[in-house]
């Protein structure tokens, strides 16, 4: 993803390490429900993560796109204080690369939050001269399958 930010940050502020994930919802399934954003607005409230951007891509069976960015809907229930402080992040240019890779017909939420739980170590990383070099996620199917795999 290349963000592009509405916020300006010294570079002495605590920061920490910024995450995103996008979640596609084939046509016809499902679609992000309440019970999620909730557990969303949840992690928010307790100071675990800060939202910066959440949009919906929907895209249409033509290969249209329709981009619903979430601070627009009326009845946002415990997200609604947290939309009015995204970030907006996200590019045009993220939004078209999500929506060449999904399906014909289906929708997709991205989301982009800050780990501020980590952000007083990351800052004191950084006033060390420590620079991040590398990042990943190991899966937590995969993270599964080798442990039962070690258990058998």
């Amino acid at each position: 993803m290349s963000a592009t930010a509405d916020v300006a940050y010294d570079a002495d502020d605590e920061l920490g390490p910024i995450d995103y994930i996008v979640v596609e919802f084939p046509a016809g399934e499902r679609r992000i429900t309440g019970d999620a954003l909730a557990e969303l607005a949840a992690l928010a409230a307790d100071g675990t993560i800060r939202v910066l951007d959440l949009v919906i891509v929907h895209k249409g069976e033509d290969g249209s796109i329709e981009v619903d960015e979430i601070e627009d809907h009326d009845d946002l229930g415990a997200l609604g204080a947290l939309a009015a402080g995204f970030a907006e992040v996200l590019a045009e240019q993220d939004l078209l690369d999500v929506a060449a890779a999904m399906e014909p017909g289906s929708s997709a939420g991205i989301l982009v939050w800050e780990n501020t739980w980590a952000a007083p170590f990351a800052a004191a990383v950084r006033r060390n001269g420590g620079q991040l070099i590398a990042s990943g996620r190991i899966p937590t199917q995969a993270l599964i399958a080798a442990l039962t795999s070690e258990g058998e």
